[in-house]
């Protein structure tokens, strides 16, 4: 792994570019931060001096064939692809140049229910169809990955399909054994797209399930910055095999991402790759043994619990895989809301990744340390301390008295073909209608709570009751929505006639 891997050659050549002191004649206008505000310069300066452009030396990431070429080959062979290309835009941008790259109008690929929501942006920007499958769903609500026997059926049912998008881990940890899957798949000529945001650290430690790269994915987009030390926007695109069209990926980049990338980002995503290639097994061993320690402290709560410890009382799929780094709080008595327990611990100085109507998900990582451990452990204790009794059956260790609010609606294991247009993201809504009075009618628009970002409808999609009930209960619960606010408006956009 060390071969060439103590080098980042683009970091190194824009540190090199410093120690010159040019004089600048291009942009930025900060001039390598002489310009800066003085009243901010004690904390940009330094960043700021290697905010660059592409001068000789520094190459440019829409063609690059200097430091930014070897900085991406270098990340290619760490995170075990054949090729990789840097992204300033997010795993965003990456999902959209995978589906439109493979996607032409009118084309059909199957798309996991669960996907974030720049899935579908792709799939509007395409014009493409989708056929969503539904993930299973396991202890407490939590989705779990697709079966290989639901994507066979669908596959059988539509043997036009360009392929699959999978969205492995989900934002919960939670994901599955790609390899039967991207094996299926290839056996019928198909490609194996993975939205694999939240596992940049996955195979890069033997505690760890393995990347998508490993299992066989043909196009894997990781989120960098989430589970790494890479600054935030920045992402990885990694690609392999024959299947996927290299040459329509980097002009899809260079059209979607800005033709004046940042060089701090794109050098961070380049020693954030260096130090998982030198160190990352000893880093990531301090970052599971905090997680293990938070779950011991855990473990000796009275109505706290984390879902994702040994001693999960529930089984998940057994070809389910976890992200020990990732761990999901609850309240054992079914009483406790989830928001209210991520202020509590904001108040107390340790703030969560997310809250659901049940959950926090705290998120652990390189930069984790066992002081911040016993710093959330002792808040924890407050806040267990100061919850109200339950009923002996409502603490009863094999789950809560009522089952806790899914965050996906009830539906078929496998949707007919949703056609996609761009027209869908500007269309204004005929009408707006109460929450209560929903059902039967059309999405007008995405309703999306965030986080997580996964839709819980899309555009053209008919509102169910399973639906309405989940959209009233998240509503009620406080949950926040991106793009219209269901639980401050207390309506949803729709359009066509009033059902019948």
């Amino acid at each position: 792994m060390t071969d060439g891997q103590r080098r980042a050659p683009l970091y190194e050549q824009l540190v090199r570019h410093r120690e010159r002191a040019p004089a600048s004649f291009h942009v930025p206008g900060h001039k390598s931060g002489r310009g800066l505000d003085p009243a901010a310069s004690g904390l940009f300066r330094d960043i700021m001096s290697i905010d660059l452009t592409e001068i000789p030396g520094l190459d440019d990431l829409h063609q690059p064939e200097e430091a930014i070429l070897e900085a991406q080959r270098l990340a290619a062979r760490c995170f075990g692809a054949e090729e990789t290309m840097f992204l300033i835009g997010g795993s965003t941008v990456g999902n959209l140049a995978m589906i439109l790259s493979v996607c032409s109008r009118g084309d059909v690929l199957l798309v996991q229910r669960d996907a974030h929501k720049s899935v579908i942006h792709a799939l509007m920007l395409a014009g493409a169809k989708a056929v969503f499958l539904m993930p299973r769903i396991g202890p407490r609500g939590v989705a779990c990955g697709l079966a290989v026997e639901d994507i066979a059926e669908a596959l059988k049912t539509y043997p036009e399909a360009k392929g699959l998008l999978m969205t492995n881990p989900s934002y919960y940890g939670i994901g599955v054994d790609l390899k039967p899957i991207a094996d299926l798949l290839h056996q019928h000529g198909k490609v194996l797209l993975v939205d694999e945001a939240h596992g940049a650290h996955f195979g890069l430690h033997r505690e760890l399930p393995a990347s998508a790269m490993a299992s066989g994915a043909d196009a894997a987009v990781q989120s960098t910055h989430k589970m790494l030390t890479s600054m935030t926007m920045t992402a990885m695109l990694h690609v392999q095999g024959p299947r996927m069209p290299r040459s329509a990926l980097k002009r899809l980049l260079a059209m979607l991402q800005s033709s004046s990338p940042s060089y701090p980002l794109l050098a961070s995503l380049d020693v954030a790759r260096r130090q998982m290639a030198l160190q990352g097994e000893a880093l990531l061993g301090q970052a599971l043994s905090a997680a293990g320690l938070l779950r011991k402290r855990i473990g000796s709560l009275s109505r706290l619990r984390c879902l994702h410890a040994a001693e999960a009382e529930s089984p998940f799929p057994a070809d389910c895989t976890y992200d020990p780094l990732k761990i999901l709080i609850y309240d054992r008595a079914g009483t406790g809301d989830g928001y209210r327990l991520k202020a509590e611990l904001e108040q107390a100085g340790c703030f969560p990744e997310l809250a659901d109507p049940a959950h926090v998900l705290l998120v652990l990582g390189p930069g984790s340390r066992e002081a911040d451990i016993e710093r959330l452990a002792a808040a924890l204790r407050g806040i267990d301390g100061r919850l109200p009794s339950g009923s002996a059956s409502a603490c009863n260790p094999s789950g809560p008295a009522e089952a806790p609010l899914r965050l996906l609606p009830d539906m078929a294991a496998m949707s007919a073909p949703v056609a996609f247009d761009l027209s869908l993201a500007s269309q204004a809504p005929e009408r707006w209608v109460s929450v209560a009075e929903c059902e039967g009618y059309t999405a007008a628009q995405m309703i999306v709570p965030y986080p997580p970002g996964i839709p819980l409808l899309y555009p053209g999609e008919t509102i169910t009751r399973p639906v309405a009930e989940l959209l009233a209960r998240l509503a009620d619960s406080g949950c926040r929505f991106h793009g219209h606010d269901v639980a401050k408006e207390r309506t949803v956009p729709v359009s066509g006639r009033a059902p019948v």
